[in-house]
C-alpha cells in the first residue's frame, strides 16, 4: 500500500454571495474530485487546537500527525531549516517578507500595506532587493537569508520572542499600531522603506505595472525546532514535494527527503504537473511509501481576495495535480490511499486564515464504495464524518 496527501493550501472558504451561496471549492469545476469523492469517505476536521493561530505552519504540522501543542515552536524556525540555517539554542528566527506598501506622502507609519507577497516576486528579484539593504542593516547580532520569492528570514543572535502581526492580516490597513514595538526591529523596517522605494528594480516594477518590494516586514518569531523523525513515528519512508520553505523546513525537521520541482514557485503559476508526476515517481519508482504533496496557490489567491482565480488554483489542482497522481499510481497496480484536504480556510471575505474545520477526502483503491456526495464543504458537513484533532489524520491515513 502507498500513501499520499494532497494539500490545496488555504482551499476551504465561505459561501460567496456573487458564486450563488457557493464556496470557492463548490463553484469550481472539479471532475477529478468529485468522481474520486464517490468513492471515498469525506468529512470535516479540525486542524488547529483551540487558542493557537490558525496559520500553514501549525495546520501543516497538524496534517503531517505533529499535534502542534508538542511540536510548534515558531513559523520562521521551520523555513530557516529549509534554506540550511545553522541555529543556535539562543537564536530566534523571524520571517521577514518584503511586502508593497502604499508609498503615499506620509511618515512610514501611516502607509498602508497593498501587497504581502509584491505581486509574488521572483527570487531573483527580491534576493536583489535583500542585497541593497542588508549591506547596511546586518551585522554580528542580526543576520538576514534569502528564501522564496517575498519570503525570507531574519536571525536575531539572543533575541526575544515577539508577538508580530503576519502582514497578510494587515492588508488595506494603516500600519502604524501593527509594527513592532522593540526599536531596533522598527527602525529596521522604516529604514528598508527608505532603500527600497526609489530602488531601480523598483522604479523598473512600477513602469511595468508591477507592486514594488518596499519594505520588510517582520513576523513569525521562534525558535529552533525540534519535531521526531516522521519514519519513526510512522514506519513510512516519507517525501515531501513543496515549493515553499515552510513545508521543505518541516521536512528536513522530520527527517523526511525533500522533492525540488523546477518551475514550482508557490504561485497560481505553479508547475503543478512536475509535482504530481515526483509524488508518482517517488512511489511507483523509488522506495517511498508516503507523498506529500503541497499547492500553495489557493491560499495565495484567497490572500489576494480573488475568486476568480482561487477557483482556478482549485481546478487546476484537480486536473493538473490529482488527476495525473491518480492516474500514474492506477497504472502502477499497487494499493494506495490519497488523502485530499486543505489545512485551514483562507476566505475571500477576510484574505487571512481562520480556525474553521476543513473538509477532508479519503480514497481507498482497494475498497469499493458507491456514494452520492461530491467534494465541499457543504456535503462533508451535511453527510460526511466529524473528526476533532487534525494531527489524528495521519495515523489514520496510514492504517
Amino acid at each position: 500500500m502507498k500513501y499520499v496527501v494532497v494539500l490545496g493550501d488555504g482551499m476551504a472558504d465561505e459561501p460567496i454571495e456573487e458564486l450563488g451561496g457557493k464556496t470557492p471549492l463548490e463553484a469550481a469545476k472539479t471532475p477529478v474530485m468529485d468522481e474520486l469523492a464517490k468513492m471515498s469517505e469525506i468529512g470535516m476536521v479540525r486542524t488547529i487546537p483551540e487558542g493557537m493561530s490558525p496559520g500553514s505552519d501549525t495546520a501543516n504540522l497538524s496534517v503531517l500527525g505533529y499535534n502542534p501543542r508538542k511540536y510548534y515552536t515558531g513559523r520562521s524556525p521551520l523555513e530557516a531549516l529549509s534554506i540550511g540555517v545553522d541555529m543556535k539554542d539562543t537564536d530566534v528566527v523571524y520571517r521577514c517578507n518584503i511586502v508593497t506598501l502604499t508609498e503615499e506622502d506620509c511618515p512610514y507609519e501611516q502607509q498602508k500595506i497593498v501587497d504581502h507577497s509584491s505581486g509574488e516576486i521572483s527570487t531573483e528579484d527580491a534576493k536583489n532587493l535583500m542585497d541593497a539593504v542588508c549591506k547596511e542593516l546586518e551585522n554580528d547580532t542580526y543576520k538576514f537569508y534569502v528564501g522564496t520569492s517575498y519570503r525570507h528570514c531574519m536571525v536575531w543572535e539572543n533575541g526575544q520572542v515577539l508577538e508580530l502581526v503576519p502582514p497578510h492580516d494587515v492588508l488595506t490597513q494603516v500600519i502604524g499600531q501593527h509594527l513592532p514595538e522593540d526599536p531596533i526591529l522598527r527602525r529596521m523596517q522604516e529604514r528598508s522603506y527608505e532603500i527600497l522605494k526609489n530602488h531601480p528594480l523598483n522604479l523598473e516594477r512600477k513602469a511595468k505595472g508591477l507592486n514594488p518590494a518596499n519594505s520588510f516586514w517582520f513576523w513569525g518569531a521562534g525558535t529552533r525546532p525540534a519535531l521526531d523523525a516522521f519514519e519513526d513515528i510512522y514506519h513510512k519512508k516519507g517525501v515531501m514535494i513543496s515549493a515553499v520553505d515552510l513545508l521543505k523546513g518541516i521536512a528536513v525537521g522530520a527527517k523526511m527527503d525533500r522533492k525540488i520541482v523546477e518551475g514550482a514557485n508557490g504561485g497560481l503559476h505553479t508547475n503543478y504537473e512536475g509535482k504530481a508526476q515526483a509524488a508518482v515517481d517517488a512511489l511507483t519508482k523509488e522506495d517511498y511509501d508516503f507523498a506529500y504533496i503541497h499547492v500553495e496557490a489557493p491560499d495565495e489567491m484567497g490572500h489576494q481576495g480573488s475568486v476568480e482565480r482561487k477557483i482556478q488554483a482549485i481546478e487546476n489542482l484537480d486536473q493538473r495535480v490529482i488527476k495525473i497522481v491518480k492516474e500514474g499510481l492506477d497504472a502502477s497496480g499497487e494499493d494506495y490511499r490519497m488523502l485530499v484536504m486543505p489545512d485551514h480556510p483562507t476566505p475571500i471575505r477576510l484574505r487571512t486564515h481562520v480556525s474553521d474545520p476543513v473538509p477532508y477526502m479519503l480514497y481507498d483503491s482497494s475498497r469499493k464504495r458507491k456514494e452520492t456526495w461530491n467534494y465541499n464543504e457543504r456535503e462533508a458537513q451535511a453527510g460526511g464524518i466529524q473528526k476533532g484533532h487534525g494531527w489524528d489524520m495521519m495515523s489514520y491515513l496510514l492504517s
